[in-house]
């Protein structure tokens, strides 16, 4: 049996910088992986097919509409029997669905000893796929299929936290005022600490979640719930919703924040977790 890891992905900037022709919007954005996630496994078997367990489970499909499915059905007819334990909440904006396509893909390759599939096929999958398979600090560009390693992010720790419900990616752009807008610095700096780092990110943006909270008011509340915590250096929305994150610069602020937060809106999904390296 082959076993893999989903972590969640972080979008702690997004800049949307302009629409190609054929609709894709062109994204500026650095990604990193929090260490809470989905877990994927795999056995060799004579038909492809998936079951899928975990708090998260309810209303997970397991037809070929899961990206799971659809990321093992590149590798040219081989069959597996794969389990989905699914623990991110769906449609979030951390790149779940995105994130266990990548799991799935690293887990086959390693069942079957082959080959990844041309990533041209990888990014049909969904423009999040090959940031998650890479599952390192980058910035991605393009649609998703540029990527360039980012070494200098510091270490340090994330609250996440989802009100309960799902933001349609295609609403959000649809309500977003402007596809093109300035991207990162060609150059992005180095930081010596998680302090430095942070106030850097406050002068960077996510281009969706102005067009989000238009949709769903409620996600300005959380970002508004994870700012007053103790600790909380940065505030944002992460992809197109409705997760949000804080940053936090050690363990015991983030455990201690995600604790309050939870008190107060038990309703909520929250979790602290650090930057995975």
């Amino acid at each position: 049996m082959a076993r893999g890891f989903a972590p969640a992905k972080i979008n702690l900037t997004l800049h949307v910088t302009g629409q190609r022709d054929d609709g894709y919007h062109l994204l500026d954005s650095l990604v990193v992986f929090a260490g809470v996630g989905d877990r994927i496994g795999a056995v060799a078997s004579n038909s492809l097919g998936l079951s899928v367990t975990g708090p998260r489970a309810a209303g997970v499909p397991t037809d070929m509409s899961n990206l799971v499915l659809k990321a093992a059905g590149l590798f040219g007819g081989r069959t597996a029997r794969l389990t989905l334990d699914k623990h991110l909440p769906t449609a979030s904006g951390i790149g779940g669905g995105s994130a266990d396509a990548a799991a799935a893909l690293r887990v086959l390759a390693d069942l079957y000893n082959c080959d990844m599939p041309p990533v041209s096929d990888i990014l049909g999958l969904g423009a999040d796929v090959p940031v998650c398979l890479s599952g390192t600090p980058a910035r991605m560009a393009g649609i998703g299929e540029v990527l360039t390693p980012v070494e200098q992010v510091p270490d340090f720790w994330m609250v996440l936290v989802n009100p309960g419900f799902a933001v349609p990616t295609p609403a959000v752009f649809k309500a977003l005022r402007s596809r093109c807008n300035p991207p990162m610095p060609a150059t992005l700096p180095r930081f010596d600490g998680i302090a430095g780092f942070a106030d850097w990110l406050a002068g960077q943006r996510n281009d969706l979640q102005s067009p989000a909270a238009a949709l769903q008011p409620a996600i300005a509340d959380v970002l508004d719930v994870i700012a007053v915590t103790k600790g909380c250096l940065l505030s944002r929305m992460s992809g197109s919703g409705a997760t949000c994150f804080g940053v936090f610069g050690d363990e015991t602020s983030a455990t201690n924040a995600a604790a309050q937060i939870g008190a107060i809106r038990p309703d909520w999904w929250t979790v602290s977790a650090p930057r995975l390296s």
